[in-house]
């Protein structure tokens, strides 16, 4: 969706128009459900933040200033509400909920191909790695790998430099590699990625 359209949507959505609110939330909800899910490796918090963070962006249309793009206040009132979150809770990073991989007391008769097999792994690596790394690290790479935003806007959502940006999304990629690299179950993961 283009800004002027998105805009659009806004002002009819502050002026109490639930189908213009109803677009703006399906527009922005998976991505913004795909953030939190990587910050916090928990769908059931990812969840509850998405509905909380809604909920309070169309409680305050009014204050959203349009020289902004409206992603990055949504994803900065989700951040907030996650930090808040997480003071109250002691953060615990499930891998195998994020990868999707089925629990081995399940008894149904799945069995999963060697490629699925081989993407599970890969996406528990990488969430083992993204855990090690430190909130800024972690959050930057998710808004830049995951969710595709351009340095520019990550250093307008987190406040920072573009250069400070730049060097955290640098040292966060260096230690997810070595961290894969490092870790004898993960190890294979960076060959099969890399083709070394």
């Amino acid at each position: 969706m283009n800004r002027s359209a998105e805009q659009r949507l806004i002002e009819k959505a502050a002026r109490g128009d639930q189908v213009a609110a109803g677009k703006l939330i399906k527009a922005h909800q998976a991505s913004l459900y795909a953030y939190l899910l990587r910050l916090s490796g928990k769908p059931e918090m990812a969840e509850d933040i998405v509905q909380d963070a809604f909920v309070r962006v169309l409680t305050h249309l009014d204050r959203f200033d349009p020289k902004y793009r409206f992603s990055t206040w949504l994803f900065t009132i989700a951040k907030r509400l996650y930090v808040n979150a997480n003071q109250k809770l002691q953060p615990r990073y499930d891998s195998d909920v994020v990868g999707g991989w089925r629990s081995d007391n399940d008894d149904s008769p799945y069995s999963p191909s060697l490629e699925e097999e081989s993407r599970v792994h890969t996406r528990s690596a990488l969430q083992d790695a993204l855990n090690c790394l430190n909130e800024h690290q972690r959050e930057i790479v998710v808004l830049f790998h995951q969710q595709g935003w351009p340095i520019s806007q990550i250093a307008s959502h987190k406040d920072m430099p573009e250069g400070t940006v730049k060097s955290h999304l640098h040292r966060a990629r260096q230690r997810m590699r070595r961290l894969l690299e490092d870790s004898e179950s993960h190890a294979f993961v960076v060959r099969e990625t890399t083709g070394q």
